[in-house]
Protein backbone atom coordinates (compact mmCIF):
# COMPACT_ATOMS: atom_id res chain seq x y z
CA UNK A 1 0.00 0.00 0.00
CA UNK A 2 1.02 2.88 -1.37
CA UNK A 3 1.30 6.01 2.07
CA UNK A 4 0.76 9.43 0.37
CA UNK A 5 2.05 12.55 1.70
CA UNK A 6 -0.66 15.16 3.23
CA UNK A 7 0.24 19.11 3.19
CA UNK A 8 -2.23 20.31 6.07
CA UNK A 9 -2.80 23.85 6.41
CA UNK A 10 -4.28 25.11 9.04
CA UNK A 11 -3.58 28.28 11.24
CA UNK A 12 -5.66 26.91 14.56
CA UNK A 13 -2.90 25.24 16.66
CA UNK A 14 -5.24 22.62 18.64
CA UNK A 15 -7.33 21.78 15.55
CA UNK A 16 -4.38 21.60 13.37
CA UNK A 17 -3.13 18.82 15.88
CA UNK A 18 -6.13 16.71 16.20
CA UNK A 19 -6.24 16.60 12.73
CA UNK A 20 -2.89 15.53 12.10
CA UNK A 21 -3.53 12.82 14.86
CA UNK A 22 -6.61 11.34 12.98
CA UNK A 23 -4.56 11.67 9.27
CA UNK A 24 -1.54 10.09 10.81
CA UNK A 25 -3.77 6.90 12.27
CA UNK A 26 -4.47 6.74 8.45
CA UNK A 27 -1.11 5.59 8.05
CA UNK A 28 -0.33 8.86 5.74
CA UNK A 29 2.77 10.96 6.41
CA UNK A 30 1.08 14.67 7.50
CA UNK A 31 3.22 17.88 7.33
CA UNK A 32 1.57 20.59 8.94
CA UNK A 33 1.86 24.58 7.97
CA UNK A 34 0.41 27.30 10.09
CA UNK A 35 0.55 30.10 7.68
CA UNK A 36 0.15 30.82 3.86
CA UNK A 37 3.43 31.77 3.35
CA UNK A 38 4.99 28.34 4.65
CA UNK A 39 2.63 26.50 2.35
CA UNK A 40 3.39 28.46 -0.55
CA UNK A 41 7.36 27.94 -0.55
CA UNK A 42 6.53 24.29 -0.06
CA UNK A 43 3.97 23.73 -3.20
CA UNK A 44 7.54 22.27 -5.30
CA UNK A 45 7.41 19.37 -3.07
CA UNK A 46 4.46 18.10 -4.84
CA UNK A 47 2.67 15.93 -1.98
CA UNK A 48 -0.16 14.03 -2.71
CA UNK A 49 -2.78 15.87 -1.28
CA UNK A 50 -3.35 19.38 0.21
CA UNK A 51 -6.10 20.02 3.49
CA UNK A 52 -6.36 23.66 3.03
CA UNK A 53 -7.90 26.17 4.99
CA UNK A 54 -9.43 29.44 3.33
CA UNK A 55 -8.54 31.66 6.61
CA UNK A 56 -4.68 32.36 7.30
CA UNK A 57 -3.03 34.97 8.55
CA UNK A 58 -0.96 37.01 5.95
CA UNK A 59 -1.13 34.96 2.36
CA UNK A 60 -4.76 33.19 2.18
CA UNK A 61 -6.12 30.04 1.39
CA UNK A 62 -7.10 31.55 -2.15
CA UNK A 63 -3.44 32.56 -2.95
CA UNK A 64 -2.23 28.80 -1.61
CA UNK A 65 -4.69 27.06 -4.00
CA UNK A 66 -3.54 29.35 -7.14
CA UNK A 67 -0.48 28.68 -6.28
CA UNK A 68 -0.51 25.23 -5.91
CA UNK A 69 -2.71 24.85 -9.02
CA UNK A 70 0.15 26.49 -11.43
CA UNK A 71 2.73 24.46 -10.56
CA UNK A 72 0.45 20.57 -10.97
CA UNK A 73 -2.82 19.82 -10.74
CA UNK A 74 -2.49 17.96 -6.41
CA UNK A 75 -5.74 17.87 -5.50
CA UNK A 76 -7.01 20.21 -2.81
CA UNK A 77 -9.72 19.47 -0.08
CA UNK A 78 -10.84 23.40 0.86
CA UNK A 79 -11.91 24.07 4.93
CA UNK A 80 -13.76 27.19 6.35
CA UNK A 81 -16.06 28.76 8.59
CA UNK A 82 -16.48 31.92 6.28
CA UNK A 83 -19.67 32.18 4.14
CA UNK A 84 -20.11 28.67 2.73
CA UNK A 85 -21.84 28.79 -0.53
CA UNK A 86 -19.15 31.67 -1.86
CA UNK A 87 -16.23 29.92 -0.34
CA UNK A 88 -17.18 26.84 -2.07
CA UNK A 89 -17.90 28.03 -5.49
CA UNK A 90 -14.45 30.10 -5.62
CA UNK A 91 -12.99 27.19 -4.20
CA UNK A 92 -14.28 25.07 -6.97
CA UNK A 93 -13.82 27.75 -9.75
CA UNK A 94 -9.79 28.28 -8.52
CA UNK A 95 -9.95 24.04 -9.01
CA UNK A 96 -10.43 22.37 -6.23
CA UNK A 97 -11.53 18.92 -5.44
CA UNK A 98 -13.61 19.26 -2.55
CA UNK A 99 -15.09 21.55 0.01
CA UNK A 100 -15.39 20.67 3.93
CA UNK A 101 -17.36 23.52 5.99
CA UNK A 102 -16.53 24.06 9.79
CA UNK A 103 -17.36 23.28 12.09
CA UNK A 104 -17.21 19.09 10.87
CA UNK A 105 -15.78 15.65 12.54
CA UNK A 106 -12.67 14.68 12.29
CA UNK A 107 -13.82 11.49 10.75
CA UNK A 108 -15.24 13.04 7.75
CA UNK A 109 -12.29 14.87 6.62
CA UNK A 110 -10.94 10.99 6.64
CA UNK A 111 -13.68 9.85 4.25
CA UNK A 112 -13.45 12.78 2.40
CA UNK A 113 -9.80 12.36 2.12
CA UNK A 114 -10.57 8.60 1.36
CA UNK A 115 -12.62 8.67 -1.42
CA UNK A 116 -10.41 11.63 -3.06
CA UNK A 117 -6.90 9.98 -2.46
CA UNK A 118 -8.68 6.90 -4.30
CA UNK A 119 -10.36 8.68 -6.94
CA UNK A 120 -7.00 10.21 -8.01
CA UNK A 121 -4.43 7.86 -7.41
CA UNK A 122 -6.18 4.32 -6.55
CA UNK A 123 -8.06 3.31 -9.56
CA UNK A 124 -5.35 4.89 -12.02
CA UNK A 125 -3.86 1.44 -12.60
CA UNK A 126 -4.96 -1.96 -11.96
CA UNK A 127 -1.58 -2.91 -10.38
CA UNK A 128 -2.70 -0.59 -7.19
CA UNK A 129 -5.35 -2.83 -6.19
CA UNK A 130 -3.41 -5.95 -5.64
CA UNK A 131 -2.71 -7.47 -2.63
CA UNK A 132 0.60 -9.33 -1.88
CA UNK A 133 0.30 -11.33 1.14
CA UNK A 134 2.68 -14.37 1.73
CA UNK A 135 3.93 -14.73 -1.81
CA UNK A 136 0.34 -14.95 -3.22
CA UNK A 137 -0.84 -11.85 -5.16
CA UNK A 138 -4.49 -11.05 -4.92
CA UNK A 139 -6.17 -9.35 -7.79
CA UNK A 140 -9.88 -8.42 -6.50
CA UNK A 141 -10.63 -6.67 -9.99
CA UNK A 142 -9.51 -9.54 -12.05
CA UNK A 143 -10.30 -12.05 -9.45
CA UNK A 144 -7.61 -13.95 -9.73
CA UNK A 145 -4.84 -15.01 -6.91
CA UNK A 146 -1.30 -16.55 -8.39
CA UNK A 147 1.40 -17.90 -6.13
CA UNK A 148 4.46 -15.90 -6.73
CA UNK A 149 6.47 -19.14 -5.10
CA UNK A 150 5.28 -21.29 -8.10
CA UNK A 151 6.51 -19.45 -10.99
CA UNK A 152 3.01 -17.39 -11.18
CA UNK A 153 0.58 -20.41 -11.08
CA UNK A 154 -3.03 -19.76 -10.60
CA UNK A 155 -4.57 -20.88 -7.41
CA UNK A 156 -7.69 -22.80 -8.83
CA UNK A 157 -10.75 -21.54 -6.49
CA UNK A 158 -14.04 -21.61 -7.20
CA UNK A 159 -16.27 -18.39 -6.93
CA UNK A 160 -17.46 -18.83 -3.74
CA UNK A 161 -13.50 -19.61 -2.26
CA UNK A 162 -12.79 -16.19 -4.36
CA UNK A 163 -15.56 -14.34 -2.62
CA UNK A 164 -14.01 -15.21 0.90
CA UNK A 165 -10.62 -14.37 0.19
CA UNK A 166 -11.59 -11.48 -1.40
CA UNK A 167 -13.42 -10.44 1.62
CA UNK A 168 -10.86 -11.22 4.13
CA UNK A 169 -7.97 -10.24 2.02
CA UNK A 170 -9.26 -6.93 1.99
CA UNK A 171 -9.45 -5.77 5.35
CA UNK A 172 -6.02 -7.93 7.16
CA UNK A 173 -6.39 -8.81 10.51
CA UNK A 174 -9.90 -8.13 11.16
CA UNK A 175 -12.41 -10.52 12.20
CA UNK A 176 -15.56 -11.59 10.38
CA UNK A 177 -18.13 -13.71 12.03
CA UNK A 178 -19.89 -16.13 9.96
CA UNK A 179 -23.00 -14.84 9.79
CA UNK A 180 -20.98 -11.49 8.02
CA UNK A 181 -19.39 -14.20 5.82
CA UNK A 182 -22.63 -15.76 5.04
CA UNK A 183 -24.18 -12.52 3.88
CA UNK A 184 -21.16 -11.48 1.83
CA UNK A 185 -20.49 -14.81 -0.14
CA UNK A 186 -24.07 -16.69 -0.11
CA UNK A 187 -26.28 -13.45 0.22
CA UNK A 188 -28.58 -12.38 3.04
CA UNK A 189 -31.00 -14.78 1.63
CA UNK A 190 -29.29 -18.00 2.43
CA UNK A 191 -30.77 -20.09 5.07
CA UNK A 192 -28.34 -23.29 5.26
CA UNK A 193 -26.31 -24.22 7.69
CA UNK A 194 -23.19 -21.77 8.69
CA UNK A 195 -21.21 -24.91 8.50
CA UNK A 196 -20.36 -24.07 5.13
CA UNK A 197 -18.31 -21.23 6.27
CA UNK A 198 -16.13 -23.90 7.73
CA UNK A 199 -15.74 -26.38 4.39
CA UNK A 200 -14.69 -22.84 1.94
CA UNK A 201 -12.39 -22.14 4.95
CA UNK A 202 -10.98 -25.66 4.78
CA UNK A 203 -10.55 -25.53 1.11
CA UNK A 204 -8.85 -22.66 0.83
CA UNK A 205 -6.15 -23.41 3.69
CA UNK A 206 -6.03 -26.90 1.61
CA UNK A 207 -5.21 -24.67 -1.58
CA UNK A 208 -3.48 -21.75 -0.64
CA UNK A 209 -1.11 -23.50 2.47
CA UNK A 210 1.01 -19.86 3.07
CA UNK A 211 -2.10 -17.73 4.03
CA UNK A 212 -2.60 -17.57 8.01
CA UNK A 213 -6.47 -17.90 7.91
CA UNK A 214 -6.88 -18.20 11.39
CA UNK A 215 -9.77 -19.61 13.31
CA UNK A 216 -11.99 -17.27 16.06
CA UNK A 217 -13.66 -20.06 17.81
CA UNK A 218 -17.47 -19.44 18.61
CA UNK A 219 -17.41 -16.09 15.96
CA UNK A 220 -15.46 -17.02 12.64
CA UNK A 221 -12.54 -16.11 11.09
CA UNK A 222 -9.89 -13.43 9.70
CA UNK A 223 -6.38 -13.77 8.01
CA UNK A 224 -3.18 -12.47 9.49
CA UNK A 225 -0.38 -10.46 7.62
CA UNK A 226 2.18 -13.27 8.89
Amino acid sequence: METYNIYLVEDEANLSEVLKAYLQKEGWNVTVFLDGNAAIEAVPDKPHLWVLDIMLPGTDGYQVLKAIKEQEDTPVIFISARDQDLDRVLGLEMGSDDYLAKPFLPQELIIRVKKLLNRVYGTSSAESQKIELNNYSIDPIGRTIVDLEADNETVDLTTKEMDLMLLLSADIGKAFSREKIIEHVWGENYFGSERAVDDVVRRVRKKMPRIHLETLYGYGYRILSS
